[in-house]
């Protein structure tokens, strides 16, 4: 008997997101060496202002030490990562936080799309791309699950992209901002545990064995800057070749059949929870981006879905939420960025892998029960006199 249901959901935008050190290494895990970052560094005042430490390769260095975030829930199963923080929003530094495995690697799932939101609003405000330009669906864009009209343009792609996670969408808007583009939001901020480069139908023909690029190379693992840059290109070219409804079949017999930890590690855009939530908070207080885009990204990440599962929300202590989630095989992810009603800033990261769940959908409720006891810590902690992660005196 088929599972097609159940399998569909890999692919299938839910609903619902529509609207310490490293861990060791195991099988099934991937660890990116942290080579120096490949990124240009960041223009004007943004280079001169404080923010995340570096080490002398220009990463960002590992998790601060802060306590322990509150047990998840039982029913959370496999391996999990959490990180909640009260971010300076000068210094961009975590002032108080708990965490659990904020350094291990995660896939992001549909998480990542709020980076080709921000890569693509970088070229817009550059001249590289027109928010009037229209596009068509074809045979080589179109990836899994629902797609947009033809005749779509760079605004309703991305409000797609965010509130109905629409893979063809943000693959559309990935290729049109570049894969490096997109890449590059990781690389300048020195995060060099995260891969942002691949647009969605490219991983799943990877994963799915229809990449002879990804099969014959050995080096992908490891790419960093140009070289990664290069291979990822030749991966989605492999990808345009095929139908949708082809690379489906293909995943169906792959999960069915041949399903395998390590190749999925090696296919996904990765981070850490630390990584990412350092992203985040760049991406809301200092995306380096005009008045217009800046506009225009805080009102589309606001119909990503996090707002309403928040406990402050209903207490009525919260202005604004910018959020973004994921889901696959037995994965799982929320981000999101909040502003209070008093004026404090709060990230928050959840990373799921290895669920005992193939549909994972339905930890949600269990998830936000621990994203929200941990800002219930966060916003509950004494006031800090310095940043978490600024230098010992």
């Amino acid at each position: 008997m088929r599972r097609f249901p159940l399998r569909a959901a890999w692919w299938l935008p839910a609903l619902l997101l529509g609207c310490a050190q490293p861990a060791p290494q195991r099988e099934g895990h991937v660890t990116l060496q942290r080579q120096a970052a490949p990124g240009r560094a960041l223009p004007g005042p943004a280079q001169a202002a404080p923010g995340p430490l570096r080490d002398d390769r220009g990463c960002l260095l590992p998790a601060p030490v802060v306590p322990k975030a509150p047990p998840p829930p039982h029913h959370l199963s496999g391996q999990l990562g959490l990180w909640v923080a009260e971010i300076d929003p000068v210094t961009l530094r975590p002032v108080r936080a708990v965490a659990t495995n904020p350094d291990s690697v995660f896939p992001l799932a549909s998480t990542y799309k709020q980076a080709v939101l921000w890569a693509l609003l970088r070229e817009v405000d550059a001249g590289r791309v027109q928010p009037g330009e229209r596009f068509t669906v074809t045979r080589q864009n179109q990836s899994l699950g629902s797609y947009p009209f033809d005749g779509s343009d760079v605004r309703a792609l991305s409000e797609r992209m965010i509130h109905n996670s629409d893979n063809t969408a943000t693959d559309i808007l990935h290729r049109r901002a570049g894969l490096g583009a997109v890449q590059d939001v990781a690389d300048r901020l020195g995060l060099c545990r995260t891969r942002l480069i691949l647009p969605t139908k490219a991983w799943w023909v990877a994963q799915s064995g229809l990449s002879a690029t990804f099969n014959g190379s050995g080096r992908w693992t490891g790419a960093r800057g140009e070289e990664q840059r290069r291979i990822a290109a030749l991966i989605d070219q492999d990808a345009q070749k095929y139908r949708a409804d082809y690379v489906q079949r293909k995943l169906n017999d792959y999960f069915d059949h041949r399903r395998d930890d390590a190749l999925d590690a090696q296919v996904y855009n990765l981070s850490t929870p630390y990584e990412f939530g350092t992203l985040v908070a760049q991406e809301f207080l200092r995306p380096d981006l005009s008045e217009a885009s800046r506009r225009w990204q805080r009102e589309v990440m606001g119909t990503g879905f996090g707002k309403s599962a928040l406990t402050i929300t209903h207490q009525g202590r919260v202005r604004y939420v910018g959020a973004k989630g994921g889901n696959g095989w037995q994965l799982l992810t929320y981000s999101g960025y909040v502003e209070t009603t008093d004026g404090r800033h709060l990230v928050y990261v959840f990373m799921q892998r290895g669920a005992d769940q193939s549909y994972t959908m339905p930890n949600t409720r269990r998830a936000f029960a621990w994203i929200n006891a941990a800002l219930k810590v966060v916003l509950g902690a004494p006031v800090r006199t310095t940043a978490l992660g600024s230098p010992a005196h």
